[in-house]
């Protein structure tokens, strides 16, 4: 579905009508601005027909005076908008930068896993940079050149109703190439912020995965893809080029006809002295006043298309529903025990694609459920319902009998912890990101988090210690110390619903060991969902689920289950034999 564009009228409602105070201070300096214009060329008349031919000093220099009063006044005016209005125009940019971003972060996952990261910076920052065109000097030069082409329009008609008739034939025709020039680069900037979002996305991903680049001597192929993107922006900047510089030409031509009629018309004129010489100049300088405001508007017109195809671009961020769907999720929970029951749950990331099929099953206060089986076999995907990253497509989960699907999302995520497989970590110190979930915490309950994940046991060693700067997520520590770190973070999260995603997978022998211990401590009390393929980590759990092919296809104790000698037990002593 195209998407709906941003017309004039909503942007001014929207962005230009609350601020109207500003806007309407911008418009009166303009017009104070563009009044003093006309005193030099309206001085001229008097200067060539009275001053010069009676050789009047004292007039003389009160018409200097007054010339010079009008330039300072057109400086102030000049410095005044640019202080009031562009400095407005640049608060409203790092504004809607803001609430982009939180909108962003308020849609579901399911949006982030089809998104490249590099593209949303891009939506981010650069879509909402033409708003300064709008309540920036832009809108107002637009109004203000436009009361400058009418008024200089009225005094040239009372100098020669002829001569100003031949100048507005050329003038309409650059109005009707600009007006569908305009047409034609609207989509053409509307696009270009698509194309600038792919490559910067691109870009970001290049730059994340250097490692991976190098390692396969894939540089060659990076370059050609970031080449070809590259060329897809200068493709599209050339289309926007060829449109202004056509119009550009086409004011050029058209308004060099209508000087150089001028010329022939005036000059015929005075010769038979149906114009003075006074007139004539007046005439010239008030034509330039009228024609430079309508040049001017045609690069006004581009920047406002920018911005509206940028406000088109946002717009579609905006009008995206978020997860937190205040209107169903009323269920504001104070305190969570942790009881949670599947009842018949099922789950599709494409519609009519399955990956989960009517599971039930019910994990107590406290309890540890670990989830086995293979790869793709679902387990994430129920670990994702659990934690309300995603919702089901059918059934119900509750959580202490309440139906999470009204429960609100903040009540409920305040008492969720993860431990991810590949765990993120944000460039910074050790401590900010063990603090992370709980920046107020004291340096007491730090330090428990950070010995009862055995943190310390490789900071001791570090000069900076907890101070240690880790680098862009994480790459300055091994993927132990990065685990170690993120169980720390979770421990001091102190959750009442933990997930475990592959929490040991990264680990050497001796780390997952030092791991157990810290994961026996982080899951005690806590109901916990646990997924790992290392069937050795999971022994205790007080409930173990073998998921196959998105169905539970065995439940039960870990001994329950080598009883049965079915699945469990097949992968079991499979990996027991590794």
């Amino acid at each position: 579905m195209a998407a709906k564009k941003v017309s004039i009228y909503s942007a001014f409602k929207t962005i230009i009508w609350p601020r109207r105070k500003l806007v309407f201070i911008g418009l009166l300096l303009i017009v104070i601005s563009k009044t003093a214009s006309f005193v030099a060329p309206l001085s001229l008349k008097y200067l060539m027909d009275d001053i010069i031919p009676n050789k009047d000093i004292e007039f003389l220099k009160l018409l200097v005076g007054a010339v010079i009063l009008a330039i300072t006044v057109q400086a102030i005016t000049s410095f005044l908008l640019t202080k009031i209005l562009s400095v407005q125009a640049q608060y409203l940019i790092s504004e809607l930068r803001a609430q982009v971003q939180k909108k962003v972060l308020s849609l579901p996952i399911r949006f982030f896993d089809n998104a490249k990261s590099g593209a949303l910076v891009s939506r981010i920052m650069s879509d909402v940079e033409g708003v300064r065109n709008l309540i920036g000097t832009g809108l107002v030069q637009l109004v203000g050149g436009t009361i400058t082409a009418v008024v200089s329009l009225i005094l040239l008609l009372r100098i020669s109703v002829s001569m100003t008739l031949f100048t507005i034939i050329p003038l309409a025709i650059f109005a009707v190439v600009a007006l569908k020039a305009f047409k034609v680069i609207r989509p053409v900037f509307r696009d270009r912020g698509k194309i600038n979002a792919e490559v910067k996305g691109r870009l970001t991903e290049t730059l994340s995965g250097v490692r991976v680049i190098k390692g396969f001597n894939a540089e060659e192929q990076e370059n050609k893809i970031f080449e070809e993107g590259v060329e897809k922006l200068f493709q599209n900047v050339k289309k926007s080029l060829t449109a202004t510089a056509f119009m550009t030409s086409a004011s050029t031509f058209l308004l060099g006809i209508a000087t150089t009629g001028i010329m022939g018309i005036g000059g015929y004129k005075i010769m038979q002295a149906e114009l003075s010489l006074g007139d004539f100049l007046t005439f010239t300088f008030l034509l330039g006043l009228m024609i430079a405001p309508i040049v001017q508007m045609s690069n006004i017109g581009s920047q406002l298309t920018e911005a509206l195809a940028g406000l088109d671009r946002t717009e579609e961020l905006m009008n995206m529903t978020p997860e937190s769907d205040e209107e169903n999720r009323t269920n504001v929970l104070d305190t969570i025990k942790g009881d949670i029951v599947f009842n018949n749950v099922s789950f599709a990331y494409e519609e009519g694609k399955e990956v989960i099929h009517n599971i039930n099953f019910d994990v107590k206060q406290g309890n540890v459920v670990a989830l086995v089986g293979s790869s793709g076999s679902g387990k994430s995907t129920i670990a994702g319902l659990a934690a309300t990253f995603l919702n089901p497509e059918s059934g119900t989960i509750t959580v202490d009998g309440n139906d999470m699907s009204k429960i609100n999302l903040n009540s409920f995520r305040q008492h969720l912890g993860v431990v991810l497989q590949d765990e993120f970590l944000f460039e910074g110190t050790i401590r900010n990101n063990i603090l992370f979930p709980r920046p107020d915490a004291s340096e007491e309950e730090l330090q428990e988090a950070v010995k009862a994940a055995y943190v310390n046991e490789f900071t001791d060693r570090f000069d900076e210690g907890l101070e240690t700067l880790i680098g862009e997520r994480g790459v300055k520590l091994s993927g132990g110390q990065r685990q170690r770190i993120a169980i720390a973070r979770a421990i001091l999260a102190n959750p009442k619903i933990l997930i475990l995603d592959e929490a040991t997978s990264n680990l050497d022998t001796e780390s997952e060991a030092l791991i157990q211990k810290s994961l026996a401590t982080l899951t005690e009390g806590r109901t916990t969902f646990v997924i790992a393929h290392r069937l050795s980590t999971i022994r205790k759990a007080n409930q173990i689920l073998v998921i196959e092919n998105g169905h539970i296809a065995e439940q039960g104790t870990h001994d329950e289950l080598i009883k049965k000698e079915g699945r469990y037990y097949n992968l079991f002593t499979y990996q027991a034999r590794i």
